[in-house]
C-alpha cells in the first residue's frame, strides 16, 4: 500500500493527465456492457471459455534481446577508426563486395602466421 504521500503524489498525476481522466459517476452510468458495443464475432472470441487462453511471461533478458537485436558475440568484432593511403583503399575497394571482410582476414592470418 501506498503512504498517504504516495498516494497524494499518485493522485495528483491522475488529476493532471486530460487525455485519460478519472472516470466520474456519469461517466460509469453512461458505460455500456461490451456485449452491446462490441461486433459479435469480436465478442464471442474475447469471452469463448473453450479455448484457454495462455500467457507465457519473458525472462529480462528474453525481453532485452528482442529489444536489442542479434545476441552478442563471443569476440565482436571492433570498430576502428585508421588514416589509409587512398590508392590502398581504392584498390581495395575496386575488389568489390566484402572487401572490409577480405582485409580482417588477411590481417588475421597475417597476425597469426607472425607476420605482424
Amino acid at each position: 500500500m501506498p503512504s498517504d504521500e504516495e498516494d497524494a503524489i499518485i493522485q495528483a498525476g491522475i488529476d493532471a493527465d486530460t487525455e485519460n481522466p478519472e472516470w466520474s459517476a456519469e461517466d460509469f452510468a453512461r458505460a455500456r456492457p461490451a456485449r452491446e458495443v462490441l461486433p459479435p464475432a469480436v465478442y464471442a472470441a474475447l469471452t469463448d471459455k473453450s479455448k484457454p487462453r495462455t500467457v507465457r511471461l519473458v525472462t529480462d533478458e528474453e525481453d532485452r534481446a528482442r529489444r536489442i537485436g542479434r545476441p552478442k558475440l563471443e569476440a565482436p568484432k571492433l570498430h576502428v577508426n585508421m588514416r589509409v593511403d587512398a590508392p590502398v583503399v581504392e584498390h581495395l575497394r575496386a575488389s568489390g563486395k566484402g572487401w572490409q571482410t577480405r582485409v580482417n582476414a588477411l590481417l588475421r592470418e597475417a597476425v597469426e602466421q607472425g607476420r605482424i
